[in-house]
């Protein structure tokens, strides 16, 4: 069996640098970093915790990963259902719930986080948030080493499963209605982030409806940041008929910015939070249960563990008009 002390002395450093690396000490040079690391894929060194956690026939720890939103100083309403749900459905399975933040990890290399899963002992992740910038993850799931459920992204392997609602189906839904009732043409579209898989599909559902309806559209990147929508709002908002926005809190940005310039224009929003109902101003928005949608991500991982091949699940949405009374306690 490859040692430790192995290790070292292939990439020519310390034991205790070899140590270092694998704990994902902060004073390391990304150099040495380098070398231990290919040290140990040429020797194929496993370390003691993670041999036993790959031995073990235990596969009752799983992990949450999130991104939370950090575009706002209100409460990640959206992440807090995310980890209510999981928490809840996770207990109905007997299983270990461990939540990981993306900040956590976001200086890690891939083997680095490979090790960190590990010997944490985890047999599942639930990853919420991830983008097409996310390479580190992306390899993750390409290696298909750990049972993966997506929420909010549609790449599907022999262990990895997507969750999520049909946003291009959502947006165009509730964009169409807005506009129906608006009898608008000429549209601001306000995005959410460039190379995000919701904001892809989201723009795919409001392109679908600009061709059926001979529309104009503007398109904007808010990156679900209620100031930078304000800002687009300003900018652009008196000069069309509606601003629909890819989030909730682009939509409360942008209705305040149409509010102070005194001028009226449909908003529509996306999401569902509760915070939409205390804007003062009633907006169509499509309701995502969020608790739910994390609730079937706990239960596909906990199919995959068993055997199950990986899949795309849809779950159901709404789309409402929310108001103050429908929100209180």
């Amino acid at each position: 069996m490859v040692s430790i002390k192995d290790v070292a002395s292939h990439a020519g450093v310390a034991i205790s640098t070899v140590s270092k690396v694998l704990n994902n000490y902060p004073n390391v040079s990304s150099e040495t970093k380098k070398k231990v690391n290919k040290a140990i894929a040429e020797l194929g060194f496993v370390p003691n915790a993670i041999a036993a956690a790959l031995s073990s026939k235990k596969s009752g720890r799983i992990a949450l990963l999130m991104n939370l939103n950090t575009q706002t100083q209100a409460i990640d309403e959206i992440g807090m259902q995310y980890m209510a749900g999981a928490i809840r459905q996770a207990k109905e399975y007997n299983l270990d719930l461990v939540t990981v933040f993306f900040s956590m990890i976001q200086d890690m290399s891939y083997e680095e986080i490979t090790r960190y899963f590990l010997s944490q002992n985890i047999a599942g992740i639930i990853i919420c948030g991830i983008s097409k910038d996310d390479v580190i993850l992306q390899q993750l799931i390409e290696a298909e080493k750990f049972k993966i459920v997506l929420v909010d992204a549609p790449i599907v392997n022999a262990t990895t499963s997507s969750v999520w609602i049909d946003h291009k189906r959502a947006q165009y839904d509730i964009a169409k209605r807005t506009i129906l009732q608006n009898n608008a043409k000429r549209v601001l579209y306000i995005a959410g982030k460039k190379n995000g898989y919701v904001t892809d599909e989201r723009l795919k559902g409001m392109e679908k409806l600009v061709r059926e309806l001979n529309l104009t559209m503007l398109i904007r990147y808010g990156n679900f940041s209620e100031l930078e929508a304000r800002k687009l709002t300003f900018q652009y908002g008196q000069h069309k008929d509606i601003v629909v926005c890819a989030s909730d809190l682009m939509a409360i940005g942008a209705m305040k910015a149409l509010t102070e310039m005194d001028i009226f224009r449909p908003v529509c929003g996306f999401d569902g939070i509760t915070l939409m109902g205390y804007v003062g101003k009633q907006m169509n928005t499509v309701r995502q249960n969020f608790a739910h949608i994390s609730e079937e991500a706990v239960k596909e991982l906990h199919q995959l563990m068993e055997g199950a091949a990986g899949r795309n699940v849809i779950v159901q949405y709404e789309l409402v008009r929310m108001q103050y009374l429908d929100i209180i306690c």
